[in-house]
């Protein structure tokens, strides 16, 4: 009687034939792998810096919005508050612009560089990357425009 590995391991009707030097293991490639095709200029590190703004930004925001909900919120007597004269004399003042401003902008970065990193995980075809990818860009930057240009011109007279 032989004592083998392999005969030491009981299979089950759902497992699959182990593996052995007749029958290896699939080989599994790393998505997207570098090839020598693969451009030298795109090798930098870009998504090291887009880790490293992700934790930065996360931390800042919470500040800000925690901030933002304590003061509007809890120190200057709720949500009933809140509404056209009263976003008029926040606005009036530069600190709340510059406040509101950081929240958008890092709000939409922060979320924008997430969204990239979906769009790289899941995203197959390089076609569709491109595409989603300029679509992204094009919503994050013209909400950030949009909203910095609306923090900036408020016109608290408008009829």
């Amino acid at each position: 009687m032989s004592t083998d590995i392999t005969d030491a391991v009981e299979l089950t009707g759902s497992s699959v034939a182990p593996y052995s030097p007749q029958n290896p293991a699939p080989v599994i490639e790393p998505p997207r792998a570098r090839t020598k095709r693969t451009p030298r200029s795109s090798r930098t590190n870009f998504e090291m810096y887009g880790w490293l703004f992700m934790r930065l930004s996360g931390v800042v925001l919470v500040v800000l919005v925690l901030g933002h909900l304590l003061i509007q919120l809890v120190l200057d007597g709720g949500v009933q508050k809140v509404g056209f004269a009263f976003v008029a004399g926040r606005w009036a003042s530069p600190f709340w612009q510059y406040w509101d401003l950081a929240m958008l902008w890092l709000a939409m970065l922060h979320g924008g560089n997430g969204l990239r990193t979906v769009i790289n995980d899941y995203a197959e075809q390089a076609n569709t990357r491109v595409w989603l990818k300029t679509l992204l860009f094009t919503a994050v930057a013209f909400t950030i425009v949009l909203g910095s240009l609306v923090i900036f011109t408020f016109d608290p007279n408008i009829r």
